[in-house]
């Protein structure tokens, strides 16, 4: 086998992953999405339970309050976009402008995807009483779940070459536990539910997955 045939096996089983990781991702974000638009009760009954739950513990502790909303802001969909975006034009720069292309479509295609899905579930946010915090627009996905996923997914994928052996793994734990706090955070803040959030990782996944296998053929 010739190198180039060696090359195109590993392309070719690279891509096969991909879409395997896409399809599996995408399944249960659209039934999570076609549950939510439904009402189905049980799944609309485990978000109430949730919401009420950390809605009371918000309402003892205000310094976890003041905590989910400092991570919220820090970890804000906009502010990943605006450092992903200064990253693209380096990138235009230095000559590597298929990969700042995908970085620009990657994140501002997740923006848009998420607007999208809003309006078309178009579910309310939670009406809790005495509320400690609140947001605009629609609920699900969570666009902060989702945009905190894409952007630190893009952002691993931008420096993992960069950096040596050693802190690979430490970016990989940080990049993995980010949108898990901002989707905790959100939640405890009771502007969204369970699945919500849970939508909006399982959606960032699937699009960062997708948007790669093109980029890689």
């Amino acid at each position: 086998m010739t190198r180039v045939e060696r090359a195109d096996r590993r392309l070719g089983l690279r891509l096969a992953l991909a879409l395997v990781a896409t399809f599996g991702l995408g399944v249960p974000f659209m039934l999570l999405a076609l549950l939510v638009r439904a009402r189905w009760e049980p799944l609309i009954g485990l978000d109430t339970v949730v919401a009420d739950g950390l809605h009371r513990v918000a309402l003892r502790s205000a310094w976890l309050v003041d905590m989910l909303k400092m991570l919220s802001t820090v970890f804000d969909p906009v502010a990943f976009r605006v450092v992903l975006t200064l990253a693209a034009l380096w990138l235009l720069r230095v000559g590597r402008r298929r990969l700042a292309v995908w970085t620009l479509v990657t994140v501002w295609g997740a923006a848009l995807l998420g607007w999208g899905l809003k309006v078309v579930v178009a579910r309310a946010r939670p009406d809790l009483v005495d509320a400690v915090a609140t947001a605009p627009g629609r609920s699900f996905p969570s666009g902060h779940a989702l945009g905190s996923t894409v952007g630190a997914a893009v952002l691993l994928l931008l420096v993992m070459p960069l950096l040596r052996r050693a802190f690979r793994g430490v970016a990989l734990a940080v990049a993995v536990l980010v949108p898990l706090v901002v989707a905790f955070a959100r939640v405890g803040l009771g502007v969204h539910y369970l699945t919500d959030v849970t939508a909006g990782l399982v959606l960032g996944l699937a699009w960062v997955t997708a948007t790669s296998a093109v980029f890689e053929w």
